[in-house]
């Protein structure tokens, strides 16, 4: 049997791998963390943990074949003002997952999400060894950990496995709503307000289903072929405008097109079209 855990049993993605991992009867054993009292959805094996505290990092169990690493705070402007707790909870906390895989001597895989927002924006697909460029705290966070991966292996051999996401939506459950572009989309629509887009929309993003997103981030875990390296993952290529007309149609809402205020202008990234050849080539997809 396998042994699987997840830190960060509670986010949005975590809770979709579970699921996902019962749904195809994956024959593991599942330890669960993070920091609230219960499992949101009354999952066994759970463990309530502090990731800043090292003590109870200590008690996570690293005794297993896969590591997901769920926990992180997402955002842009907020980054700025909150600067500590982006720095803490997206950079220290891996570090002290990183050090404790050392003191257990773990031989696990760890699975670590990124983001788009290390790349600089391109009218061109964007493949992992592109441009890149921070305009945010998170962006800056995630692309070092990215790198203190590399640099634990490089030094103490630990096994990883980095995955690059666009924008990811849906849900495998119901009472759950995606983050950031889509989760802002549907909260208006549903709310019966119109949509609204900075600028005329034409951004392009690479828009991934939850389901695709978690039987890659499975397959990948599972794959010997995926170590040690960085993928981007794949999906629909649409523009902002396209994913807002589609909602605005099925919610019976407008779209209101505003002018970018100025701080976030500044942050936009423009056009984050994924390449996922390199990814494609392993054939987990």
């Amino acid at each position: 049997m396998m042994k699987i855990t997840i830190i960060g049993a509670n986010s949005y993605i975590g809770r979709n791998l579970i699921f996902e991992i019962h749904q195809r009867k994956i024959n593991a054993e599942l330890k669960l963390y993070d920091y609230a009292d219960v499992q949101s959805d009354g999952e066994n094996n759970y463990h309530k943990i502090d990731i800043l505290d090292k003590r109870s990092v200590s008690k996570i169990d690293f005794n297993c074949d896969i590591i997901y690493m769920f926990v992180g705070k997402t955002g842009t402007l907020a980054g700025f003002d909150n600067y500590n707790e982006f720095i803490d909870i997206n950079e220290k906390a891996l570090l002290n997952v990183l050090k404790e895989y050392r003191n257990q001597k773990s031989s696990a895989k760890i699975i670590y999400p990124s983001t788009r927002l290390v790349y600089k924006g391109s009218v061109s697909s964007l493949g992992e060894d592109d441009e890149k460029e921070f305009k945010t705290i998170y962006a800056v966070n995630k692309y070092a950990c990215e790198q203190y991966l590399k640099m634990f292996n490089n030094l103490y051999g630990i096994k990883y496995c980095i995955f690059r996401i666009c924008v990811p939506y849906g849900s495998l459950l119901p009472d759950i709503s995606s983050y950031g572009t889509i989760g802002f989309m549907l909260n208006k629509a549903k709310n019966g307000q119109n949509i609204t887009l900075y600028g005329d929309g034409n951004a392009r993003r690479t828009f991934t289903h939850i389901k695709d997103l978690c039987d890659i981030l499975i397959n990948g875990a599972i794959s010997e072929k995926c170590l040690n390296d960085v993928y981007n993952i794949g999906g629909k290529d649409m523009s902002l405008k396209e994913i807002a007309g589609i909602i605005a149609q099925k919610y019976n809402v407008n779209i209101d097109y505003i002018d970018y205020p100025s701080e976030q202008f500044k942050i936009e990234s423009g056009d984050t079209v994924f390449d996922d050849r390199k990814l494609q080539k392993l054939k987990i997809v």
